[in-house]
């Protein structure tokens, strides 16, 4: 496991938890080398969001583009169990969860499956000595390379001023992403498909939200 944060923390509410046992085996990708067009048939696009917290934006995502197939990747149960809610509760079946480390999952997809990536808001680590926790290294923009289709969209999110200056940073240094922004409400009006969650709106960074909006070249 090469997530650096909390896996579970308060317990997870009986209802949740029921889901845990029965609604999660069913809809969770498989545990092998996939293509995910194979779990949906037909779909359009396949979507992926890192990180998908409580579910809140992978779930509005789902019931919006319905012939769309979204994966979620998120580590921390008490999120993988609210997502759930969600799910269940929307009757939504274009949604197939990993509950464990998103470079898990990434390795077992194909080259060029993904139409769209999200990672929205993840854990800043913004102290210095942690930033080497961060999600956004590298290596997982190589990845994102290989997994995502050319003219893919990427949205990254955060509301700390030093992850997006380090993000955007690092994607540049990639030849594979670009950066069309052209003026400032580019990157600090949220997009026009943005959908806000309890988290964003608890203004827990030093800055007001930063969305880059990136495309593979």
């Amino acid at each position: 496991m090469r997530s650096f944060g909390r896996i579970k923390s308060r317990p997870i509410k009986p209802r949740q938890a029921a889901l845990m046992d029965s609604l999660l085996p069913e809809i969770r990708c498989p545990d092998r080398p996939f293509d995910p067009r194979d779990l949906k048939p037909g779909a359009d696009q396949v979507w992926l969001e890192i990180g998908f917290g409580g579910g809140e934006h992978m779930a509005a995502q789902a019931a919006r583009a319905p012939d769309t197939l979204i994966l979620g990747a998120e580590p921390f149960q008490n999120g993988v169990a609210s997502a759930l809610r969600h799910i269940d509760e929307q009757g939504l079946a274009n949604v197939r969860l990993h509950d464990g480390d998103v470079r898990d999952l990434m390795a077992r997809l194909p080259e060029a499956s993904l139409d769209r990536v999200f990672i929205l808001f993840p854990d800043p680590w913004p102290k210095a000595r942690h930033n080497k926790r961060r999600l956004v290294q590298a290596e997982l923009i190589a990845d994102l390379a290989r997994l995502m289709k050319p003219g893919g969209r990427l949205r990254f999110a955060t509301d700390w001023a030093d992850y997006a200056d380090w993000t955007l940073e690092r994607f540049l240094a990639s030849p594979h992403f670009d950066w069309p922004a052209a003026r400032a409400d580019d990157w600090r009006v949220p997009p026009a498909d943005h959908i806000t969650t309890r988290y964003e709106e608890k203004r827990l960074g030093d800055c007001a939200p930063v969305f880059l909006d990136l495309v593979r070249t």
